[in-house]
């Protein structure tokens, strides 16, 4: 049986319902025709080979029983071809199918797939409908929730991008089965950083979970009906939680800055795209450098007195149960700093950190309120420990 989570959106036109469940990708068309509120119709499935290789078969085949007319594009995994040259590529596709206003794309893959997907979506023709399938974790818990997309680019990550909301998410728990141990990893990290800022019991939860189930172990775990039923219910908690926080700031306001403003949910997320551009996006896996932001943004709230020793410890040991992290070694505070001057949370020329006043109370500070002497010797210090590495 699925759950079923409602995203309430101040545009009703803009709402959708999110599906989570265990072997739900089989009725993918049925699915697809409730969203679309249509049956029939032209559907353009976009995936990359490997997750295609598992699942689009399965996929294609629900939609067609289903009355859709169904193509196929599959662009190059990883993130670095999350670019505009991709996504002109997918935008070619689109108009190769025939597809029109009344037709719709699905997104089938991790989140690299889910926002080129959708930021294609919004730019062809002015905007299509589109669906989310994820199946990563990572992908499941964040990137399909929302309506952010978009792609990277040589000066920084997520810059050029729409807000596009899905139509639907259907999220299937079993095809985590074939998630590689690092994906893995990277999912769970973003699962510990709703956990920090929502509070003590969604990250208790997770941390309860991962105790019981030791990550090294995932795949053979989800043969467990037991374990199945847990991780649904644990990803319809995130899921929950994110879903609220954009409810009530779908757009980010540049304004908004208190404890429900949407750029809560860009805690860690500072220092990890920083990485991710000083290394090319080739070195980390999303959730693996957002691993790190967590730790470096709590390390920055200890300094500035906002938060306990207690609280940074406890991350460290949440954090440590997900498996290690890729190295820091050879990367140059330096180069880090400048990447900052790229982020999207500039603001005036003063960068937006989300910082911590415990569990459960995240903070926006500039970074104008914070010496820079003390930043950077906190990152200097950060990434000389190398921290899970």
């Amino acid at each position: 049986m699925s759950k079923i989570v409602k995203i309430k959106i101040n545009r009703p036109a803009s709402s959708y319902r999110i599906s989570v469940g265990s072997g739900t990708l089989a009725s993918a068309g049925t699915w697809a025709q409730n969203a679309l509120k249509k049956g029939g119709g032209k559907i353009v499935v976009v995936s990359n080979p490997t997750v295609f290789k598992l699942y689009g078969e399965q996929c294609e085949s629900s939609l067609l029983q289903a009355g859709f007319t169904v193509t196929t594009f599959l662009m190059k995994d990883g993130e670095v071809h999350k670019s505009l040259r991709t996504a002109e590529s997918a935008l070619k596709a689109f108009s190769e199918a025939g597809l029109t206003r009344t037709d719709a794309v699905v997104a089938l893959g991790g989140g690299v797939v889910g926002d080129l997907v959708g930021f294609a979506a919004a730019m062809y023709l002015r905007g299509v409908a589109f669906l989310q399938i994820p199946t990563t974790l990572l992908a499941m818990i964040d990137s399909s929730v929302g309506g952010k997309t978009g792609v990277n680019s040589a000066f920084g990550k997520n810059l050029i991008g729409a807000f596009h909301q899905p139509s639907g998410v259907l999220i299937d728990v079993s095809t985590l089965a074939t998630l590689p141990s690092r994906e893995v990893t990277a999912g769970f990290c973003e699962m510990i950083k709703h956990g920090v800022i929502a509070g003590k019991p969604l990250l208790k939860r997770t941390d309860e979970l991962l105790e019981k189930y030791p990550i090294a172990e995932f795949a053979e775990h989800l043969e467990n009906r037991n374990f199945r039923s847990e991780i649904s219910n644990l990803i319809a908690s995130n899921v929950e939680f994110k879903a609220e926080v954009v409810a009530g700031d779908e757009f980010e306001s540049a304004e908004k800055i208190d404890a429900r403003s949407r750029k809560i949910l860009n805690f860690g997320h500072t220092l990890a795209h920083a990485l991710e551009k000083v290394t090319n996006y080739r070195h980390f896996k999303h959730g693996e450098a957002v691993g790190y932001g967590i730790l470096f943004a709590a390390e920055l709230s200890k300094s500035l007195a906002l938060c306990d020793t207690k609280v940074v410890n406890l991350l460290y040991d949440v954090v440590h149960r997900i498996g290690t992290l890729p190295s820091l070694a050879g990367i140059d505070a330096t180069e880090v700093i400048e990447a900052f001057r790229f982020d999207k949370k500039n603001i005036s020329g003063s960068l937006q950190m989300v910082l911590l006043k415990g569990l459960g109370r995240p903070v926006i500070v500039s970074q104008r309120d914070i010496p820079t002497k003390a930043f950077h010797t906190n990152l200097e210090n950060f990434l000389q420990k190398r921290p899970g590495a």
